[in-house]
């Protein structure tokens, strides 16, 4: 059994909530942050006063020169299990959230069985309390993802479900969308869209525009998610929902969100680092690797999409992490499925995009990553406070890796073969330390395996 009492000495702390960032030491005693040390001279105390009075037992870490921040939340995220775990499953996918940083997983839906049901939804969240990080699991909105009719909302919200979606399969029926709000702002849980119009579109996963064009085919247009973005918002009036727009993708989306949130609507929108880094371009040098749906559109899009969450207008950063098999990206353009992994690399180009380049502060960002999603989803993690869950991500913002070898199943990523900064070196879920310096941490309780 590992240490459950830690004395992290020597660190930064990224403080999100206060948007600052301060050199301290932090005592983690039964899963919570006990203590919050700032350095001995500012509390008129002689260096090294502060540790006679910890526990003899305590597991002291020495983070000198590394960053500690509120371990990362992804609200957005595809563990394929149950159905198509030859792409990924819960253990592997938990081992690339340990990786990147993350202590707070929400899963989408659209497994097989799709999680409609009582059933499958327990299924999910049994076996995520056995990974040593939190796995939540949002619910269907319509039974069987079929748009047709809607799910026990009610059931499958006090069984534990922590929103609502059909993500990767838009809702086409308006009286179905305005009745699931209702359904969801009453249940006070989020309910997220993924904004899409298939009448609009020809072939999916690439812009309609220069990259269709080199393809010779017909591309997703941005009116098919701009079309849908103007209709969930409408519909959303008066419905008391809290609702996200998924993914992204369009200047004129997130302009209109950002009327919305004027209007004062409690709207949601989210962001992925591949729309945050890449255009079309990547998809004609990558090919299927840079595929996803909705697409990766123009550079007045990419900086639209920073520009709001510089701003506030997008209030998550979320991967969309979408595992593939490597025979699946290997097929044609129009064949190969849509998606990329994305847990390992989110924080390193949340740095290399948004902080290095100047748009966002590192609080910013981890409010981005962490704070916003937690609140947003009402979970217990995304601040450093004394008392608060430590939840906790050790990192070197300076330092650089190469992607490519990935604790994912899948390696379906564009970024594959890039220098990126910002190495994790230790994950702490629950005051344990999950991962460290390259590996899973091996404790009885959980049934995980060592990579």
């Amino acid at each position: 059994m590992q240490d459950n009492i830690l004395y992290i000495k020597g660190g930064v702390l990224i403080d999100p909530e206060q948007d600052r960032m301060y050199p301290a030491d932090l005592l983690i005693e039964q899963g919570r942050i006990k203590k919050i040390f700032l350095p001995a001279q500012t509390q008129g105390k002689e260096p090294g006063t502060e540790k006679k009075s910890l526990p003899a037992d305590a597991k002291v870490i020495d983070a000198q020169g590394l960053l500690i921040a509120p371990g990362l939340a992804d609200t957005h995220v595809h563990f394929r299990d149950p159905g198509f775990t030859y792409k990924e499953d819960i253990e592997s996918g938990v081992m690339a959230a340990k990786k990147g940083g993350f202590t707070q997983i929400v899963l989408m839906a659209n497994t097989n069985p799709c999680v409609d049901n009582l059933e499958t939804l327990s299924y999910v969240l049994n076996k995520g309390k056995r990974t040593g990080i939190h796995i939540h699991s949002c619910a269907n909105v319509s039974k069987g993802m079929k748009g047709e009719a809607l799910t026990d909302m009610e059931k499958l919200a006090i069984s534990g479900a922590a929103g609502f979606t059909d993500d990767g399969i838009p809702l086409l029926g308006e009286e179905l969308v305005r009745q699931a709000m209702e359904r969801a702002g009453k249940l006070q849980k989020p309910i997220s869209f993924h904004e899409e119009n298939p009448a609009l579109i020809s072939n999916n996963g690439i812009h309609a525009g220069e990259a269709s064009a080199y393809y010779g085919i017909g591309g997703s247009p941005r009116e098919a998610e701009i079309s849908m973005v103007e209709r969930d918002l409408r519909l959303a009036q008066g419905t008391g929902a809290k609702i996200v727009i998924q993914h992204i993708s369009t200047k004129e989306a997130v302009e209109l969100v950002r009327r919305a949130k004027e209007k004062g609507m409690d709207v949601h929108a989210e962001a992925t680092p591949h729309h945050f880094t890449l255009t079309q371009k990547a998809a004609m040098e990558k090919g299927t690797m840079a595929k996803m749906n909705p697409p990766l559109r123009e550079e007045t899009d990419r900086i639209a999409i920073i520009e709001g969450l510089a701003d506030g207008t997008i209030d998550l950063i979320a991967t969309d992490h979408a595992p593939h098999a490597r025979e699946e990206k290997e097929r044609p353009i129009t064949e190969a499925p849509s998606g990329i992994i994305g847990l390992e690399t989110a924080l390193s180009l949340g740095i290399r995009e948004l902080v290095e380049k100047g748009y966002l502060e590192l609080p910013k960002l981890f409010h981005r990553m962490s704070t916003a999603p937690c609140k947003l989803y009402g979970l217990d993690g995304g601040t450093v406070r004394e008392g608060a869950a430590a939840d906790l991500v050790l990192f070197d913002p300076k330092e650089h890796w190469k992607v490519g070898r990935f604790a994912s199943k899948s390696a379906n990523s564009p970024f594959v073969g890039e220098e990126l900064p910002g190495v994790v070196r230790m994950t702490i879920c629950n005051g344990r330390i999950v991962y460290e310096n390259g590996s899973s941490v091996h404790d009885e309780r959980y049934s995980f395996a060592i990579f």
